[in-house]
C-alpha cells in the first residue's frame, strides 16, 4: 500500500523550518551590536555583511522555486537543511566582514530554499484554505522572531554569556524539522497536479497584474524586514531594548496572523493589503517621535500594518494567479528578500552619515506612502472589474 503523505505532520515540518529561518532575523539584529563593537565593522559593512541573507535568499528562491515542480518539494527542503547547517557553523566562527558575509550567505541560501519548498508545500497540503493555511504557517516567522529576539536578550544581555551561544540556538529548531522529514512522503506541487504547461506558467508570471504585485512586493517586504533587520541602531535611543521592542512586534504580528483566515472573510485580501499599507506607515511616523513606553504604542500600530504583508501578498498571487505555481511563489518571495538586500547598506550609509535612526524610520515611512497609492488603484481597479465587493 502506498504511504499518503501525513498533512498535519508536514505541516509542522514546514513550521519548524520556517522557525529556524526567521530566529536568524532576530539573532543577526542582535549580533550587529556585537561586531560593530568588538570586530570594528560600520554600519555599511554591516549592512553589507547582512545583504546575503536576503540576496542570497533570492538567489535560493529563483533557482529552487521552478526545481520544486522538477525535483519534488523534499529535495529542495534537503538543500535548505545544507545551508542552514553550513551558515550556522560558518556565522559561529566569524571574527571579520568575509566570515560573516558568507555565513550568512549560506544562511540565506537556506532560508530561501524552505521558502521555496514550504510555500507550495502548504498550498498543496490545503488547496482549499491557501490564504488562512499560508497565515497560519507563518505565524512562525514573527513567532521565530520573537524567540530569537527573547534568546538574545537572555542569553547576551541578561546572563551575559557567549554570542555564539545564540547562534547555536539555531540548532535546536534545525534538528527538528530534519527528524520530521525524514522518511515523510511529500505531495506534488499544485501547478503539477493541474497540469498547468511550462508555457502557461510563464505567461501568467508576465502578466500585468504579476509584474505589479511583484514591484509591490519590493515595497512591502523592505518595509517590514529591513525595519526589523536594523532595529538596534533604529531604535537604540528610544530608551527600551530594541530587543524587547522587536519580540513585541513580532508577538503582535503572529497572534494576528493565527486569526488571519476569520479577517479574510469579513475583508478581502486586496483591502487587507490597502489597510496593511496605512498602518505601515503610520506606525513608522510614530516610531519616529516616540521615546519610552510610548514606543510600544508606536510599535503596536505598526505591527498591525506588516502583519499580514508577506503571506497575504502570497496568497493573492496563488489565488488570482494560481498558474504562475511554486515559479510565482519563489519570484515574490525573491523579490521581497532582494528589495530587503538593497535597503540594508543604504540605510548604513544614511546611518554612518549622522542621521539619527528617527530620520530614517521618517525615510523608510516612504515606501508605504508608495503603497497606499498603489495598493488603492488596486482596489479600485478590481473593484470596476467586479473581481471585488
Amino acid at each position: 500500500m502506498t504511504k499518503e503523505p501525513s498533512t498535519s505532520k508536514l505541516f509542522r515540518a514546514s513550521c519548524f523550518a520556517l522557525i529556524t529561518t526567521s530566529m536568524t532575523f532576530a539573532i543577526r539584529a542582535k549580533i550587529e551590536e556585537v561586531f560593530m563593537s568588538d570586530y570594528q565593522l560600520s554600519n555599511e559593512q554591516i549592512g553589507l555583511a547582512f545583504g546575503p541573507a536576503f540576496w542570497g535568499f533570492t538567489l535560493a528562491m529563483v533557482i529552487g522555486g521552478p526545481l520544486v515542480d522538477y525535483f519534488g518539494i523534499k529535495k529542495i527542503l534537503n538543500l535548505a537543511v545544507i545551508g542552514h547547517v553550513l551558515g550556522i557553523l560558518l556565522t559561529m566562527f566569524a571574527r571579520d566582514f568575509w566570515t560573516l558575509f558568507f555565513g550568512t550567505l549560506c544562511i540565506g541560501i537556506g532560508n530561501g530554499m524552505v521558502e521555496a519548498a514550504c510555500n507550495p508545500l502548504v498550498a498543496s497540503l490545503f488547496p482549499k484554505n491557501k490564504t488562512k493555511m499560508l497565515n497560519r504557517f507563518h505565524v512562525w516567522f514573527p513567532g521565530g522572531i520573537v524567540i530569537g529576539s527573547v534568546l538574545g536578550f537572555l542569553i547576551i544581555d541578561v546572563f551575559q554569556l557567549p554570542w555564539e551561544l545564540l547562534v547555536g540556538a539555531l540548532f535546536i529548531p534545525l534538528f527538528t524539522y530534519i527528524v520530521m522529514i525524514y522518511g515523510e512522503k511529500f505531495p506534488t506541487t499544485e501547478r503539477v497536479t493541474l497540469q498547468v504547461s511550462n508555457k502557461d506558467m510563464f505567461r501568467a508570471c508576465l502578466s500585468p497584474l504579476f509584474i505589479f504585485m511583484l514591484l509591490c512586493m519590493f515595497l512591502t517586504a523592505a518595509t517590514e524586514l529591513g525595519t526589523g533587520q536594523r532595529i538596534s541602531t533604529l531604535l537604540g535611543e528610544s530608551g527600551i531594548s530594541p530587543l524587547l521592542i522587536l519580540a513585541f512586534i513580532n508577538g503582535l504580528m503572529a497572534l494576528g496572523r493565527l486569526f488571519a483566515g476569520e479577517i479574510v472573510h469579513r475583508i478581502n485580501i486586496t483591502l487587507m493589503l490597502f489597510f496593511s499599507a496605512v498602518f505601515s506607515f503610520v506606525g513608522l511616523m510614530l516610531l519616529s517621535y516616540t521615546s519610552g513606553a510610548l514606543v510600544f504604542v508606536s510599535a503596536g500600530v505598526f505591527a498591525i500594518g506588516i502583519c499580514y504583508f508577506w503571506p497575504t501578498m502570497l496568497s493573492f498571487v496563488a489565488e488570482k494567479i494560481p498558474q504562475s505555481g511554486a515559479l510565482g511563489l519563489s519570484l515574490m518571495g525573491g523579490a521581497g528578500m532582494l528589495s530587503v538586500s538593497l535597503v540594508l547598506p543604504i540605510m548604513g550609509s544614511y546611518l554612518d552619515a549622522d542621521a539619527s535612526g528617527a530620520e530614517t524610520l521618517r525615510l523608510m515611512g516612504l515606501l508605504p506612502s508608495i503603497l497606499i497609492v498603489a495598493f488603492g488603484v488596486l482596489v479600485l481597479t478590481l473593484r470596476r472589474k467586479s473581481l471585488i465587493p
